[in-house]
């Protein structure tokens, strides 16, 4: 990021040129329904009015992307070509990195550093790894009889539904975008309304880049409307979202009203931390835990929420977090000193705030937070939280609560742990801290989550993949493996 200051990045929020239409088959669409206001959680000032998708315009939309995968070049490009493009995207947005960063931060509430050092490098490398897998990817000729000849090969599975949340709104948009795209399929995105500016600055650069109209379309709206249709419609194939699992549930009626698309769901989770007296370094394992829980605002949902700490070390570890709770910055997303911004807005800190009041209600110890934070500014903050005392049946243990709150637990021997880390219907991750070879394998094994983290915390690349078990989702993002998601195996049996 360019060396400007705080004041800098405020002038420069001031004279955004921000996007307010739908982005249809290549270029800007109004549509005919009202617009809704996009709030920034720094100071609840309006960002802009955007359109608002009815029905209407997301068949709009699907049409496009069904006419651009059935006649259009794009599933019928080389795809090498394809990567080409995927690649151009990157190099777009990194031209325009400082810009989208500020319209990140602005309108959910992310640290300006945050959004511009982590969120838009994951999404440039997303782009950039999917462009240069294009053509990579092969099909597959099994041995048979010496009279035939099968093939086995991957075919783009069509118009693809996305819809994506809030919290890391570029990040989540790419994993779902550039292997789809690198498949040869069509798009249609609905970001949150919370966070739609970003996909919309995405989608003129996708253009721009060079795919062909119909390819990636985004429409603006909410949930029950915008994305009850997409998730209805008969001509989306596949359908990808990002969420929660009540949402997720919805997703899943949606395709069995309708065409039985296929529904890839990565849902929400309550991932244990699970820290052992042996762990090779007690003081950055309660550090990384801290940063872990209180990284995003902890709106993420691979949060480390439940700290399974060993009583003998308990007290030492929470020591730990609770100063650094105290240390946190939290202030203006604008300001590049900044450690922890604000949460997405008013309704969502009401209710982290009720789970507080229910933490407090059911006995569990408050050490740290527990409240408002620069409640002037008329931003939605929230003070570092930490509890311990906290036990497995109440509701801050079981229920995700997506903002800065920690629950510690404490364990006496490691089936106890392990016990605990699955007692929850959630299974997206979990982290292990341990000296012990054996341990960190047989542990790991046992842990019901899509990963598991030794040693570390929120670690990887686009090698791997990242989904959850259990009621945190299926299907894979990142890695050669999210390509799955958008293709369709076909057997051709050739008798010679």
């Amino acid at each position: 990021m360019s060396p400007l200051t705080h004041d800098g990045l405020l002038r420069r929020a001031k004279d955004l040129d921000l996007p307010a239409q739908h982005h249809i088959d290549g270029v800007d669409e109004p549509g005919g329904g009202t617009a809704f206001a996009v709030v920034s959680p720094r100071d609840g000032q309006v960002l802009a009015e955007v359109a608002n998708a009815r029905t209407a315009e997301v068949d709009l939309a699907v049409a496009a992307a069904r006419r651009a995968f059935d006649a259009g070049p794009w599933p019928r490009l080389a795809p090498a070509d394809r990567g080409r493009i995927l690649m151009r995207i990157a190099e777009l947005l990194e031209e325009q990195r400082e810009k989208i960063a500020l319209t990140i931060s602005l309108e959910m509430g992310k640290p300006i550093t945050d959004a511009h050092d982590i969120e838009l490098r994951a999404a440039i490398n997303t782009f950039r790894w999917y462009g240069q897998l294009a053509d990579k990817l092969t099909d597959e000729s099994p041995h048979t009889t010496p009279d035939a000849l099968a093939l086995i090969t991957r075919e783009p599975a069509g118009v693809v539904g996305a819809v994506v949340p809030w919290n890391f709104p570029l990040t989540l948009a790419s994993w779902k975008l550039a292997p789809a795209l690198a498949a040869g399929c069509t798009v249609v995105l609905k970001p949150s309304e919370n966070s739609p500016l970003s996909a919309l600055l995405l989608s003129r650069l996708a253009t721009e880049a060079g795919l062909p109209p119909g390819v990636l379309n985004v429409v603006t709206g909410d949930g029950p409307v915008a994305g009850r249709a997409l998730g209805m419609h008969p001509d989306v194939d596949v359908l990808a979202f990002t969420g929660s699992t009540g949402v997720g549930r919805h997703f899943l009626r949606y395709a069995a009203d309708s065409n039985l698309k296929r529904v890839w769901l990565e849902l929400g989770g309550k991932s244990p931390n699970i820290i052992l007296p042996d762990a090779p370094d007690l003081e950055k394992a309660a550090a990384t835990a801290a940063w872990g829980i209180f990284f995003n605002q902890g709106e993420m949902c691979t949060a480390p929420s439940r700290l399974l700490v060993h009583s003998s070390v308990a007290e030492r570890v929470t020591e730990v977090i609770v100063a650094r709770a105290g240390e946190l910055r939290v202030g203006d997303p604008l300001d590049p000193a900044t450690e922890m911004g604000a949460l997405v807005g008013e309704s969502h800190l009401k209710r982290v705030l009720d789970h507080i009041s229910t933490g407090l209600e059911e006995g569990a110890r408050l050490r740290a937070g527990g409240g408002r934070a620069l409640a002037d500014t008329g931003g939605s903050f929230l003070r570092p939280t930490v509890f311990d005392r906290v036990n497995p049946g109440m509701r801050l243990a079981r229920e995700e609560i997506f903002g800065p709150v920690l629950s510690i637990l404490t364990f006496d021997d490691l089936d106890e742990a392990v016990q605990l880390a699955n007692a929850t219907e959630y299974g997206l991750a979990a982290g292990l801290w341990t000296a012990d070879l054996s341990t960190a394998h047989k542990v790991s094994r046992a842990l019901r989550a899509g990963t598991v983290w030794v040693n570390c915390y929120e670690e990887g690349d686009l090698t791997v993949p990242f989904g959850g078990m259990k009621q945190s989702g299926n299907g894979r993002d990142k890695s050669a493996h999210a390509i799955e998601k958008y293709t369709e195996l076909k057997t051709t049996w050739i008798q010679l």
